[in-house]
């Protein structure tokens, strides 16, 4: 049986889920990939905030502790104009582009009506997503989760040294 094309990773904040994806990148090398992965923003040990990273080179803030924003998670401003206007950099149904990275289906980028339609595009497309989902979350991360075509593995402790082959197998 097939797996199917919408590789789903979940797991706990903290243990490494934007670091596999973009291991996983890094192994695919050159074949045509499009999307996005997230970085943390660090002064000193302490986190401040979210930067987005396109995989053409791109970047935006996604949130910090020093934005103003109605739309916040925990102690960060998420700046929704900022992360809209990075995504129309991204070019995920783009002809020739073999798989589409998502780094996250997250509460912060949820709050994006532009990232759920774009999301749910690449999920209901012809093209391979490998993507990273929040751990907990009702709405739109739960119906991402739930849907038919998509392959839900968990990153823990004890699998996350050895996961990337068996990622790198399923998008192949």
């Amino acid at each position: 049986m097939r797996l199917a094309d919408n590789l789903l990773i979940t797991g706990p904040p903290g243990i490494g889920k934007s670091t596999l994806i973009r291991r996983v990148c890094d192994a695919l090398g050159d074949r045509p990939i499009a999307g996005f992965s997230t970085r943390e923003i660090c002064r000193n040990g302490e986190r401040l905030g979210f930067e987005l990273v396109g995989l053409e080179g791109q970047t935006a803030i996604l949130s910090h502790v020093d934005v103003q924003s109605p739309f916040r998670v925990g102690k960060y401003g998420v700046d929704i104009g900022a992360f809209e206007n990075f995504l129309k950099t991204i070019r995920f149904i783009e002809p020739g582009i073999e798989l589409i990275v998502i780094d996250e289906i997250g509460k912060m980028e949820c709050f994006s009506a532009l990232f759920r339609e774009m999301t749910q595009s690449a999920l209901t497309s012809d093209k391979k997503v490998v993507a990273t989902v929040a751990h907990r979350g009702g709405g739109f991360i739960a119906e991402v989760k739930e849907r038919w075509d998509v392959h839900l593995q968990t990153l823990t402790w004890e699998n996350r040294d050895h996961i990337l082959t068996d990622i790198i197998s399923q998008l192949v």
